[in-house]
C-alpha cells in the first residue's frame, strides 16, 4: 500500500508477507486485489507475458522500451516521483533502492516520503537520518510492528540509504484512528480537529470509481462480500473516501516536503494502487497545485501484458518473477492486519486471501483475546506468539465473533522439504 488503511484499507498494488498485522490494511488489500497474477494458460503464453517487461528493462506503457539512462533521468527533472511497491515483494524493494540511488545521483537534494509512517513518528524518522538511534531504537521509537509491520528486512535498505546520505525520511501517513473514523461516519462525520490537517480530497473521477467498485466487491464486510454493490452504495462511498484521505494525507504530506527550501526532489514510496493511472495520490497532488509528477512502477515477470496500458504510469521496470527469487522469511506468517480492541483483544481489519489465518476461520471484525492460551493484552502478545510459533505446528486462538466466543486453530505447516 500492503491502499480500510479506515477498516476497509490494504499493493499490484496500495489498494502496502509475514505476520500481516497493521492497522493499513487498505493499502494492501487493494494490492494484493490487484496484484499481476501469472498466467495460466501455455508455457508459450506465459513467455510472451515475461518479454512485454523484460526483466531489468524499462517500458513506457503503450510506446515500448525505453533506456534506463533517459528513465531516470526523465524524472529526475520532475518536481515529485513515486515509487509503487507491492509491499511484500523483495524484487520491489531492490528496484525501488536501485532508482532511488540513480535519481539521488543526478538530483542529490532529495526528500523521501514513506507510506509506511504515521506523521507522529516524524521525529523518530529525523533521529534515525541524523545518525542518532540504532536500528532496534529507530524501530521502537517509530512503533514499526504497530504501524505497518511487513518484514522490516524488506525495508531497511532503503532507510539505511537514507541516513547514509543524510537524505530527509518524511512520515506520509495518518494514524489508524483517523481512517476507522472516515470508514465509519464518512469525511464530513469526522469533526475537523480531529482530521489531523488533512483537507477534503478532490472528488474522485468516474473511472477512479469503476476501478474501484471491483476490488470493493471483492472484499468481504461484516463477513459479506458485496458483489453486486453500485456506485451509489452508502458503504461503498464510505470505502472511496477512506482511500481517498489516504491519498490526501499523502499528497499534502509530499506538497509540504516539496515546498522545502530549494525544493528538493521529493521521492515518495507507497503501494502502487496510490499510483496507477494518476487516480489516487497524483489525482490528489495536481489538486494541490503539483503537476509534475513522476510515477514509475514495478512489474513482475510473468504477468499478463492486457494488464498494462498507455497511462498506467510513466515508466514500468520488469522484476523477476519471486519463483525465482530466494527470500526467507526472518518470522512466520499469520496472515492478518489488526488493532487492539478498546475492551481488550486483538481486532482483525483484514485477512490475507491464501494465509493461514484465511484456511483457519479467521474473519474480518473477529476479536482475537487469547493467543497459545495467553490474554491478549498488547499488541507484542500476538507479535511475539505468532514469531515463535514452529513451522508445522499448531497454534490456538480463542475469538470473539458478535455474540459468541469461539475455539480457532491456527495451522502453521512445515518448512518444504520437512
Amino acid at each position: 500500500m500492503k491502499i480500510f488503511q479506515s477498516a476497509f484499507f490494504a499493493s499490484s498494488a496500495s489498494f502496502g508477507a509475514f505476520l500481516v498485522f497493521t492497522v493499513v490494511a487498505s493499502s494492501v488489500f487493494l494490492d494484493n486485489a490487484l496484484a499481476q497474477t501469472k498466467p495460466t494458460a501455455s508455457k508459450e503464453k506465459e513467455q510472451q507475458s515475461a518479454d512485454c517487461v523484460p526483466v531489468g528493462n524499462w517500458i513506457v506503457p503503450g510506446n515500448g522500451k525505453i533506456s534506463s539512462t533517459e528513465a531516470i533521468s526523465q524524472a529526475a527533472k520532475r518536481s515529485v516521483v513515486l515509487l509503487g511497491e507491492m509491499h511484500d515483494n523483495p524484487e520491489h524493494h531492490r528496484w525501488q533502492l536501485q532508482t532511488l540511488a540513480g535519481l539521488h545521483t543526478l538530483h542529490p537534494d532529495m526528500v523521501i516520503g514513506f507510506e509506511m509512517f504515521p506523521r507522529r513518528v516524524q521525529k523518530a524518522l529525523d533521529q534515525w537520518v541524523a545518525g542518532e538511534l540504532t536500528e532496534s531504537e529507530f524501530l521502537a521509537a517509530a512503533d514499526w510492528n504497530g504501524v505497518w509491520s511487513t518484514d522490516v528486512n524488506l525495508y531497511m535498505p532503503l532507510f539505511h540509504f537514507a541516513r547514509m546520505n543524510r537524505v530527509p525520511m518524511v512520515a506520509l501517513n495518518i494514524d489508524s484512528r483517523l481512517r476507522r473514523a472516515v470508514a465509519a461516519k464518512g469525511f464530513g462525520g469526522v469533526p475537523e480537529n480531529e482530521r489531523e490537517g488533512v483537507m477534503p480530497p478532490a472528488a474522485p473521477s468516474e473511472a477512479y470509481l469503476g476501478y474501484l467498485l471491483p476490488i470493493y466487491g471483492e472484499h468481504e464486510r461484516g463477513g459479506k462480500k458485496r458483489a453486486n454493490a453500485g456506485r451509489d452504495d452508502p458503504d461503498f462511498v464510505r470505502f472511496v473516501e477512506g482511500q481517498q484521505l489516504w491519498d490526501r494525507a499523502m499528497a499534502q504530506a509530499i506538497q509540504s516536503a516539496a515546498n522545502r527550501p530549494g525544493h528538493p526532489l521529493v521521492v515518495g514510496i507507497m503501494g502502487s494502487g496510490h499510483i496507477k493511472y494518476g487516480y489516487g495520490v497524483p489525482h490528489q497532488l495536481k489538486d494541490l497545485g503539483i503537476t509534475d509528477i513522476g510515477t514509475l512502477l514495478p512489474w513482475n515477470s510473468g504477468a499478463g501484458c492486457g494488464k498494462i496500458s498507455a497511462g498506467m504510469a510513466d515508466a514500468i521496470f520488469g522484476t523477476a518473477s519471486l519463483a525465482g527469487v530466494s527470500h526467507e522469511p526472518q518470522r512466520q506468517r499469520l496472515g492478518i492486519r489488526f488493532e487492539m480492541a478498546q475492551d481488550g483483544g486483538a481486532r482483525v481489519l483484514q485477512v490475507e486471501k491464501g494465509s493461514i489465518a484465511e484456511k483457519s476461520g479467521l474473519r474480518d471484525s473477529d476479536i482475537i483475546i487469547e493467543a497459545a492460551g495467553v490474554p491478549v493484552k498488547r499488541m507484542e502478545d500476538i507479535v511475539e506468539t505468532v514469531k515463535r510459533q514452529a513451522p508445522g505446528t499448531w497454534l490456538p486462538l480463542k475469538v470473539k465473533r458478535g455474540g459468541d466466543t469461539i475455539e480457532i486453530m491456527a495451522k502453521f505447516p512445515a518448512l518444504p522439504g520437512r
